[in-house]
């Protein structure tokens, strides 16, 4: 190859890397968290925590931002969600002037179902105040409410619609995508199966056998049960009453007529679902809840499953819907 070649291959290749755009700036982060302490599962309280900031963050160093936070699903982690969803490209292509943080909730059992347990740790704690409240102090935010959003993935959707009754304070819109465990189980589908089982048999079950167990540390914990710290639906085979409606009272659809005033609060909700989503029915009734009490919301049933639009819907339905919700958040 002439030396003239090799110059032009090499000017070639500068000029791809040059027109290519740049992601925004992702941090990882380990964020202490007080509330997590102490657990009786052993969940670490140094969580994963990524910030996307976007490119604008670098060169206005006196200019604030809004900021969404976003909740992965169960039997998964911050990490995966990164490499699924890759917010950091999304933020880019959408050019929209806002923070992105996703936080990490994984637990022993797969997940923190966004809950206050003694046994998991008190993980709304943890986004509601520990989280935020890191991020405000280390970051050009616009710190209030209306300039903070939440959304989520299926556990993560679920976390989003009760945190954000719980603290209508903290967050002033909301985004449920996929959200499951929105209904109470009823009685009829607490099963004796998992009575007996030991560590070793919920570590090598099916992640569906093993949420039970994750639902029953965040849901119904008991100190004083080991080796789970926890109570399950049933006990001699037969379903216990007030580990039930313990469940219930976890549930966003037995929630909503509790928490009236704050859903109202909020600038905007949305909530969507696939098709052939297996949670489409949980969706459905907090979506009909909703109606049922004249709280304005988005809704949209689109063509997909559980998981496989998650990236492109982010990108286009997400961030835009939060980007009108910041536009009028000041500074």
């Amino acid at each position: 190859m002439t030396l003239l070649k090799r110059l032009s291959l090499a000017l070639a290749a500068l000029s791809v890397l040059i027109a290519a755009p740049a992601l925004a700036r992702v941090e990882k982060l380990a964020v202490h968290s007080k509330a997590i302490e102490g657990n009786l599962e052993g969940n670490s309280p140094d969580r994963t925590v990524y910030v996307i900031l976007p490119d604008s963050y670098d060169h206005g160093k006196t200019r604030r931002y809004p900021v969404l936070y976003f909740l992965h699903g169960y039997n998964s982690t911050a990490d995966k969600y990164m490499d699924y969803v890759k917010f950091d490209a999304a933020l880019q292509a959408s050019k929209l002037d806002m923070i992105i943080v996703v936080p990490d909730s994984m637990t022993k059992w797969g997940g923190s179902m966004y809950s206050d347990s003694p046994t998991v740790g008190d993980f709304e704690e943890f986004i509601t105040t520990d989280l935020v409240g890191y991020v405000d102090g280390h970051y050009r935010t616009i710190a209030k409410r209306d300039a903070r959003g939440l959304a989520g993935h299926s556990m993560g959707g679920y976390g989003t619609l009760k945190l954000g009754m719980k603290r209508p304070d903290v967050f002033g819109a909301l985004y449920a995508m996929n959200p499951c465990c929105t209904t109470p189980r009823p009685a009829a589908m607490a099963d004796p199966k998992y009575e007996g089982w030991t560590e070793q048999q919920v570590n090598e079950a099916s992640w569906m056998d093993r949420g039970n167990f994750a639902v029953a540390a965040a849901w119904s914990p008991n100190p004083n049960n080991p080796p789970f710290y926890a109570d399950l639906a049933t006990r001699d085979g037969k379903p216990v009453d007030l580990v039930i409606a313990k469940w219930a009272a976890n549930a966003p659809v037995a929630m909503v007529p509790q928490y009236l005033h704050s859903l109202r609060s909020m600038h905007a909700i949305a909530i969507e679902t696939g098709d052939t989503d297996f949670v489409r029915a949980d969706d459905e009734a907090i979506h009909e809840e909703l109606l049922k009490f004249g709280i304005p919301h988005q809704w949209e049933l689109y063509v997909g499953d559980h998981g496989n639009k998650v990236p492109e819907r982010f990108a286009a339905k997400v961030l835009p819907f939060f980007a009108k919700v910041f536009a009028g958040s000041g500074k």
